[in-house]
């Protein structure tokens, strides 16, 4: 058996992505403590693992970076449909260096850059059709996009992972791995 969780999300990934025909397989739910006390939940997309950290992008500025920098402490839920497993990551968010931020927005289609450029995530906006206009008219032009000051992206180190593996007769497999002096320990729970 694998003593770590990072390795059996590894190869559950690799298996989901083997069979998945959505369009967004990377997509993973982030939970962040809001700023109004309640819990908040979005999607985002897992870039990749680096140090067994889970790396995500994004505005730094957004209602999640500005609740990431509150409070740190952050979940990722992961739900793939073709393998019927689940996986939630409970870590600590902390800011990935620019280099590696340049890495990503880099790597970013020309429309993606561009709306990061122009638009401020989630804040309230009475023009949205001239926001598009202005983006559609860059995007044509294949203007330059510069990484903004405010985008970057969060590596996560898990510190609980959960891994269940869904079964028909609802006995699902569980196992939670937590992190205790540097070791991964396990326990299998029941369904």
């Amino acid at each position: 058996m694998r003593n770590s969780p990072i390795e059996i999300f590894e190869q559950w990934f690799k298996e989901e992505l083997g069979l998945t025909e959505v369009r967004i397989p990377t997509a993973v739910c982030l939970s962040t403590h809001g700023t109004d006390e309640f819990p908040n939940a979005r999607f985002v997309s897992l870039k990749e693992i680096i140090n067994d950290a889970f790396i995500i992008t994004g505005p730094l500025n957004s209602l999640k970076g500005i609740e990431i920098a509150r409070d740190n402490h952050v979940a990722l839920t992961f739900w793939w449909t073709e393998t019927e497993r689940q996986i939630r990551v409970q870590g600590i968010a902390r800011k990935i260096p620019e280099t590696l931020a340049d890495k990503y927005f880099h790597e970013r289609d020309l429309n993606s850059k561009m709306v990061s450029s122009i638009c401020k995530q989630g804040k309230e906006t009475k023009e949205a059709k001239l926001l598009e206009q202005e983006i559609q008219h860059r995007v044509s032009r294949k203007e330059m996009v510069d990484r903004p000051e405010d985008w970057g992206g969060y590596s996560i180190d898990p510190v609980r992972m959960e891994l269940m593996e869904f079964k028909a007769t609802r006995f699902h497999n569980r196992k939670l791995f937590e992190l205790e002096n540097g070791n991964w320990k396990m326990k299998q729970i029941q369904p």
